[in-house]
């Protein structure tokens, strides 16, 4: 005989009740068991019998005894009852933060000198939460928050912001640097018109870095003519160390290579350029724990490295 639920509108309380009936073939030991009054166990089982249309058990003298359904509807009991003592864990880890996945989005500065220290300190916090970085330019970024496929992103320039939440993460600035052999490199200052004849090693088109540097210059009546286009901070750096021209980069990405004497920073007339770093994430949009917590910790390790 197949068991039919034609209405499965039955409750987990119920199936327990069920469960321990079934064990003890008795309503007044089961209520014992269950801290229950028997009338309250029998209203339990009416109800479920109710709900699946279905006898469950039979008197039998002065006992009860499962129905053939009954048997058969145990045996699914026991299953799910299982199933959800196996679930109920899982979903504690979860909401402990012992499981969870989270996915960012960052450009290459972001990622490499924010993003990354910081995930470091997540993942000591919350080791079993899976985080997926993702490292892109920011118009691909944000269309990925837009399409939901990132949960959260550190940007540094935020277009269309009132599609998302966009919250102050920590300030950071940017330097022209130069080889140290290089002709302005013992000059205390240097003004806008003293690079006019240098070549500026530039990120590609859309960098966030690249239109900062265009706009400072081009606002100051100097708009860059010579330049090489490369496509990492990394090729950059070597650029400028082999002499193939000067940079603007983030601080945090040439600070090692000035404590060694491989570059200098040049004291150049309105630098450093001050920045921000910002964490964005969808508007509307309600982020799961583990994104949540991941927000919490930038926003806090930002504010204490003010």
């Amino acid at each position: 005989m197949d068991i039919i639920y034609e209405h499965q509108d039955f409750t987990v309380h119920q199936l327990t009740v069920f469960r321990i009936v079934a064990h003890c073939l008795s309503y007044t030991k089961a209520a014992e068991a269950l801290y229950l009054s028997q009338p309250a166990v029998s209203q339990q089982i009416r109800t479920l019998e109710l709900a699946l249309g279905l006898r469950l058990f039979t008197r039998s003298g002065r006992g009860i005894l499962l129905t053939s359904a009954g048997e058969k509807f145990l045996l699914h009991a026991e299953r799910i009852l299982a199933l959800l003592a196996e679930t109920a864990p899982l979903v504690n880890e979860i909401h402990t933060l012992g499981r969870g996945s989270v996915l960012v989005g960052a450009s290459t500065n972001a990622a490499t000198y924010v993003v990354l220290p910081l995930l470091g300190a997540f993942h000591t916090l919350y080791p079993r939460v899976h985080v997926t970085l993702m490292v892109a330019e920011r118009h691909s970024i944000e269309e990925r928050i837009l399409s939901r496929e990132v949960d959260l992103a550190v940007m540094s320039l935020v277009e269309e912001q009132d599609r998302f939440v966009v919250e102050f993460l920590m300030p950071h600035k940017l330097v022209v640097v130069a080889s140290p052999s290089h002709r302005l490199a013992r000059c205390s200052t240097v003004t806008v018109q003293n690079l006019q004849k240098e070549t500026f090693l530039l990120r590609e088109q859309g960098s966030t870095t690249r239109l900062d540097t265009e706009h400072y210059f081009a606002h100051a009546g100097m708009p860059l003519q010579a330049s090489i286009e490369l496509s990492s901070i990394e090729a950059i750096k070597e650029g400028v160390i082999a002499e193939l021209g000067i940079a603007v980069v983030p601080w945090e990405s040439v600070e090692l290579e000035i404590a060694n004497g491989d570059l200098i920073m040049l004291n150049v007339q309105g630098f450093p350029l001050k920045r921000h770093w910002y964490v964005v994430h969808l508007k509307g949009r309600r982020l799961s724990l583990a994104a949540t917590a991941l927000r919490q910790l930038f926003l806090q390790n930002g504010s204490d490295s003010q």
